[in-house]
Formats: structure tokens, C-alpha cells, sequence
């Protein structure tokens, strides 16, 4: 193995760049691939919730404490990334009670900080809530721009010398023997400067560990490794809706056990409805249903009634990349933890240098990429810690650089972008 290892990190969503900064940042020689542009996958096709764990904190308490460790952190390394909105569980009068106390409470027990407000108080924050709205729970929810923090992460990987190779499918993983070498691409057109090779050309990339961190495709990519085991992902589709006008500049999450249409979650100029959850096969071909798109907008009516009124701009569906460890047997998606798995393939399939990851939530993106290039510095014997949680992303200082790197990548922020075609110069579009 050579001084200066070589790692290839497959997929270009928040996952896989923030494992290419972290590794790149410890000195290790990385190149990323991503069949599309950056954000291609589920980064691009979110609500924006940068979670305070409150969602979690009584069925997933876990997950529930990653996320509120790794809230405090990006509010730190990406703040002009993040929109401190806040985040309020309202409670209905025919909601549970029991669980609104399960809920303060383990919001108690997770370190999430949690203040009991009520309906008038709630109200005062937030004019347009229903009347009938009883308490509330404020908790440090808030939003993030996904388009900005995924390119910020592929930006400092480039800086500290990575390769971010954008629009290059993996159409084999390599081997010799039992041993992952690297993969084969296939170079296509797309927009961006990101273009090392001819579109239509293929491009074998070598490398001492490959990293696979797909998401809800990981089970492709492990078929063309020829693992023993499939790597059986349970994608899970949802809707999201945008709405013309920002009805609420607090996160609104209704305080119920689980269900669809559930949150609203405020982007600079406007709001974000969610979301369904319904599993799939594919996650890249599945119906996109009207009725999903009306149940967001009535039922979330009844927690924000001016909602009925607002005009929606669009409605887009993404995947959530949801993994279940073998045996487990959940019948029901949604039941499905949230935390991350790491899956060494030389343990588990007999397979060297490869591991993928699986699972997770975008706002504990960091913390997998840490995990992951632990492992991956461990197996290469590369002696150099994380820094990813303590220095600042492109662009924190001066917004200008993350644009530029925005330009770069052809990349556009929906958000971005419809605030500025809203408030003109008095914004930042990138």
C-alpha cells in the first residue's frame, strides 16, 4: 500500500461528501463519483429539517441524541447554511396527552432542550396556528439548505485535494480475487465545470478502499461487487410540498406517535409541507400520486388553516434510505430506526477493502462520515483525527466563496433561488 492511500467514495449526496472532507482532511487521497450532480439523490429531495431529535425522542431515543449533539455542531460549522427557526410539537385536542408527556419527557432524558408553552403563548410565536391548538413543546428545531451544505462539503473535500467527479455513473465495481481495487465510471455531459474525462467514455479509477455511501441505491452497488449477502435497503418515498409564502417562521411538527403530513418546516420566503412515508422497490421509479399531495395540504390545514389558502409552487417526492439489520422483520417502514449502519463487507461478506454505509438522516450526516473514516483510517493505518466538527465550511465567513463553489458544481438552491426572485438584492442567491 502506498504512503499516501487512496480511497474512492461512491455517491455525492450529504453522506458521501461529508466522508470525502473528512477523509481529505486527514490527509488521505480521495476521489468521490456521482452518477448525477451533487444532491442528486434524497440530499436533494428533502424537507430541510435540521432535526433538534425531538421527532425521535420517544420511540428512537438514539437517534434522537445523535441528532441533537450534531444540531449544536452545524449551527457552529455551517451557519450560513442553517435558519434558527425554532421548532414547536403542537398539540390537538384529540391528540394523546400520554404521549405529549412521553414526549416532554424524553426530550428530557435525550438532552434536547424542551419548554412546555401554552396554546396562547404558542400562538403569540406563531399567529396563523389553529385556535384549538392546546400547548406546545419548543424545542431547537431548524432548517437547513441541503443544496448549500452538500456542495460546502464537496467544496472543502476539493480544497484539501479530493477529486469530485460528478456525472459518472459506477457501472462495475473492480476485484481481484476477494479484494475491491477500485471501479469503472461511465463519463456523461451534465451541468457544472466537473468534467475530468469525454461524455461516453469509461474511466477505470483504482484505489486501496472503496466506500459505498448510496443511500437507497447501495444494494446496486453491492451487487456488482458480488457480495454474498445483499445489502437490502427499504427505500421509503415521500412527498414534499412548497408553498408560495412563508406561513410560519417556527417548525411545526404535530405531537402524535407517527403519520403522514405532520411538519411544516419555513425556507427563508416560503414554507416546505411533509411528508408521506410508503415504501417502494425502486428508488427511482415509483408513482407520484395526487392524493399524497392533498393530504398534505388538508391535513396540515388543521394544524396551520392558513395553509388552505396559500398557492403551492411544487411538489417533489424523494427516497428515504432506510436500513433494518437481518432479522429484525419490521412489517412496518415507518417503525424502522433512523440510526446508521456501518457494513465492514470483509466480516460480513468476506470481501476486502469495501464497506458501505446505510441509513442515517441528513442531520446526522457528519457524524456518519466520522464513523466511516475511522473505520476506513484504522484499516489503512492512517494515525489522524477528525476535525470536520470543529472547523467552519467554505462560505461561513464570506458567502461569496460558497456561491462561486455553487457556480462551480451547477448547482442552484430551489430555496436560494426563490428568495432572491422574491426579495431581489436584499438576499444572497446561490
Amino acid at each position: 500500500m502506498s504512503s499516501n492511500p487512496h480511497v474512492i467514495v461512491i455517491g455525492g449526496g450529504s453522506t458521501g461528501c461529508g466522508i470525502a472532507r473528512d477523509l481529505s482532511m486527514r490527509g488521505v487521497d480521495v476521489t468521490l463519483v456521482e452518477q448525477g450532480n451533487l444532491t442528486h439523490g434524497t440530499t436533494g429531495r428533502m424537507h430541510g429539517l435540521l432535526h433538534s431529535g425531538g421527532r425521535y425522542a420517544v420511540a428512537d431515543q438514539a437517534s434522537a441524541k445523535e441528532c441533537m449533539i450534531e444540531n449544536r455542531i452545524l449551527r457552529d460549522i455551517a451557519d450560513h447554511c442553517v435558519e434558527e427557526t425554532g421548532g414547536l410539537f403542537v398539540k390537538r385536542p384529540e391528540d394523546s396527552e400520554e404521549y405529549f408527556q412521553k414526549k416532554l419527557e424524553g426530550c428530557k432524558e435525550c438532552d434536547i432542550p424542551a419548554e412546555v408553552l401554552s396554546g396562547e403563548e404558542a400562538r403569540e410565536m406563531e399567529p396563523y396556528l389553529a385556535k384549538d391548538v392546546e400547548k406546545a413543546i419548543r424545542v431547537p428545531d431548524g432548517a437547513v439548505d441541503p443544496f448549500r451544505l452538500c456542495v460546502a462539503n464537496a467544496a472543502s473535500a476539493e480544497e484539501h485535494g479530493a477529486r469530485i467527479e460528478t456525472h459518472a455513473p459506477v457501472v462495475d465495481v473492480l476485484k481481484e480475487g476477494d479484494e475491491v481495487v477500485g471501479v469503472e465510471v461511465e463519463h456523461e455531459s451534465g451541468p457544472g465545470k466537473r468534467v475530468h474525462r469525454e461524455p461516453g467514455t469509461r474511466e477505470e479509477i483504482r484505489g486501496d478502499y472503496v466506500v459505498n455511501a448510496t443511500g437507497a441505491w447501495a444494494g446496486e452497488i453491492g451487487e456488482m461487487a458480488g457480495l454474498e449477502k445483499e445489502i437490502e435497503v427499504r427505500p421509503g418515498k415521500g412527498v414534499m410540498t412548497i408553498m408560495n409564502t412563508r406561513q410560519v417562521d417556527t417548525v411545526i411538527n404535530r405531537c402524535k406517535p407517527k403519520g403522514d403530513a405532520d411538519i411544516v418546516v419555513p425556507h427563508e420566503t416560503t414554507c416546505i409541507l411533509g411528508t408521506t412515508d410508503v415504501e417502494v422497490d425502486d428508488p427511482e421509479d415509483y408513482p407520484e400520486e395526487q392524493w399524497e399531495v392533498d393530504l398534505m395540504i388538508d391535513t396540515l390545514s388543521e394544524l396551520v388553516p392558513i395553509v388552505e389558502e396559500a398557492r403551492t409552487i411544487r411538489s417533489f417526492w424523494g427516497v428515504r434510505p432506510l436500513y433494518e439489520p437481518p432479522g429484525t422483520g419490521t412489517s412496518d417502514s415507518t417503525d424502522i430506526t433512523r440510526d446508521f449502519f456501518l457494513l465492514d463487507h470483509s466480516e460480513r461478506d468476506s470481501v476486502e477493502n469495501f464497506t458501505s454505509i446505510v441509513g442515517g438522516k441528513f442531520t446526522t450526516y457528519r457524524m456518519m462520515g466520522e464513523d466511516i473514516s475511522d473505520h476506513v483510517c484504522d484499516k489503512l493505518g492512517v494515525d489522524a483525527e477528525c476535525r470536520t466538527d470543529e472547523v467552519p465550511l467554505p462560505g461561513s465567513e464570506d458567502f461569496s466563496v460558497l456561491r462561486d463553489y455553487m457556480d462551480e458544481f451547477g448547482i442552484r438552491s430551489p430555496i436560494g433561488r426563490r428568495s432572491a426572485q422574491r426579495l431581489g438584492s436584499r438576499t444572497d442567491e446561490c
